[in-house]
């Protein structure tokens, strides 16, 4: 087993990363795979989803703000791909994030126009926000998500190798060596034939 842990180790993974900006359990989740992908010198591919799109047709109470803050979020994030290439993508998840998670900010048009700036990219993609045309991305997006992951998931989901899932949820993000053991654990039980799930009940909310 653990010459096999080895190989997978040394061989570049192919990785996917689904995300509402809104979402704090994407950022804790997404900041570890960075980590990793840094350490480990792979790609990942960043997907701006909806949970708006996900909790159609649901009460979602106190968070249906915040899921419409995230698709307006998201309808630049799909907009700035479109234009400038998909590797800008992460880096723009990445300055929302930063503004929203730990920032503690929630005064979203300011956030995209600094996140805009700060990534390089035209002020102009801001004027997307309420463009309801980008949408039919943001639901392809989510859609793919749901259907390599399962309906009844949420974000964040990640895929490894083709293998999709939801999480994991993690909290604080793990770093150093503890990244990369949480990172070898997952990737391990990706590579099982009929993984399905592994789940503890949650008693802390996101520490960033």
């Amino acid at each position: 087993m653990g010459a096999r842990l080895s190989r997978m180790s040394a061989l570049q993974p192919q990785v996917e990363f689904w995300f509402d900006p809104i979402c704090p359990w994407c950022w804790m989740t997404s900041r570890w795979v960075s980590e990793v992908a840094e350490v480990r010198g792979f790609d990942v591919a960043w997907h701006p989803v909806s949970l708006a799109i996900i909790n159609e047709g649901r009460d979602a109470g106190d968070h249906a703000e915040g899921m419409r803050q995230g698709q307006r979020m998201g309808r630049v994030a799909v907009a700035a791909g479109q234009a400038h290439g998909a590797e800008v993508v992460g880096r723009l998840y990445t300055a929302f994030g930063t503004r929203i998670h730990p920032g503690g900010r929630d005064d979203t048009d300011a956030i995209i126009a600094e996140a805009l700036s700060e990534v390089g990219l035209p002020a102009e993609l801001a004027a997307v926000v309420d463009d309801t045309r980008f949408d039919g991305v943001l639901r392809e997006n989510t859609d793919h998500a749901l259907k390599i992951a399962g309906p009844d998931v949420g974000v964040p989901i990640i895929s490894i190798d083709g293998v999709a899932f939801f999480g994991p949820v993690v909290t604080p993000a793990p770093t150093g060596d503890l990244a990369l053991q949480l990172w070898d654990g997952i990737r391990a039980a990706a590579s099982v034939p009929g993984f399905y799930e592994l789940k503890r009940g949650r008693t802390v909310g996101p520490q960033f």
